[in-house]
């Protein structure tokens, strides 16, 4: 094989990177993870994990990710902290370009993860860390017996409307249709949580105030009624965006713009992977994103392997 500064590059430190980084180091790949921040991904502001496999209690996200980081660590997996400028995958040798230097490996695999998607509504950008949230687990202690707002109806947006009482004397969750699309155990504690009260079949309008958030506009899609609500905060959860700006067009995404993949998670490029909630798939979860890795790091090693004359 041609001289390369790693076998494989890995771009983002999720579970699914921290995986991939697991499995790869295991079978003694030259293997980098590369993570903007630090290792963790969106489960380091996750409050508490009780769906995830062999943790009855559960466990709060930065637990998880101590753990994942630790057992990847036991075989010397390589974690640097860069932002990953570009990719070019267009030659068999892929080039990872960063702040600082370039670096070069026979696969990469990304799993780059996804970011909260904004409403682009009036007052959104302006209030942003003056009451306009999108983590209720970074936020919710400044929220302490004040009213907030939550926007959303998935899984993402009951849980942490639940997270927000812990603080919170009253949180208004504003959804557009007329049931939540949360699984249903969440949904069920959330319309028993007297300090919630679901505003259905609406949608935020703005957000106002003067230095920080005071109010918000709220308008019902079936009636038109438009009412404004006095507030102190107001967290917004209404679906993900996927981080995958330095990836220019380089790789074929679905119409949202996660990265297509096939069963074995590689992606339209040879030797590309992809992994984790920054792909194409119908499910966003610890566990899928874990199997993915698992997946493609198995894949990658193949590929690797297949490279040697």
């Amino acid at each position: 094989m041609s001289s390369v500064d790693f076998d494989l590059v890995i771009v983002g430190g999720g579970p699914a990177g921290l995986t991939a980084g697991m499995y790869a180091a295991r079978s003694r790949l030259n293997t980098l993870l590369i993570e903007k921040i630090v290792p963790g991904g969106q489960i380091m502001v996750t409050d508490w994990i009780e769906n995830y496999p062999g943790f009855p209690d559960g466990l709060s996200g930065s637990d998880l990710v101590e753990k994942m980081v630790a057992q990847a660590e036991k075989f010397d997996l390589k974690i640097e902290s860069h932002e990953v400028l570009s990719l070019d995958l267009s030659q068999d040798v892929k080039k990872v370009k960063l702040a600082g230097r370039d670096i070069s490996a026979h696969s990469v695999i990304i799993t780059s993860g996804a970011s909260p998607r904004k409403l682009g509504v009036p007052g959104e950008a302006q209030f942003s860390g003056k009451g306009v949230s999108f983590c209720a687990t970074c936020d919710a202690p400044f929220f302490r017996d004040k009213v907030v707002v939550a926007v959303g109806g998935g899984d993402t947006a009951v849980q942490e409307s639940l997270y927000l009482t812990k603080f919170a004397k009253k949180v208004y969750l504003i959804h557009r249709r007329d049931q939540l699309r949360a699984t249903k155990i969440l949904q069920e504690r959330a319309i028993a949580n007297d300090k919630i009260e679901i505003l259905w079949d609406s949608v935020l309008t703005s957000i106002d105030g003067m230095f920080h958030v005071e109010k918000v506009t709220v308008k019902n899609v079936k009636t038109d009624e438009v009412k404004d609500l006095a507030a102190d905060g107001c967290f917004i959860w209404v679906g993900i965006n996927p981080n995958t700006e330095f990836l220019g067009d380089s790789l074929k995404c679905d119409e949202s713009g996660f990265i297509l993949v096939n069963q074995s998670m590689e992606t339209s490029v040879p030797g590309v992977f992809a992994a984790g909630d920054v792909r194409s798939t119908p499910l966003r979860q610890i566990a899928t994103a874990v199997g993915d890795s698992a997946i493609a790091a198995f894949s990658a090693e193949h590929y690797i392997e297949g490279l040697v004359k």
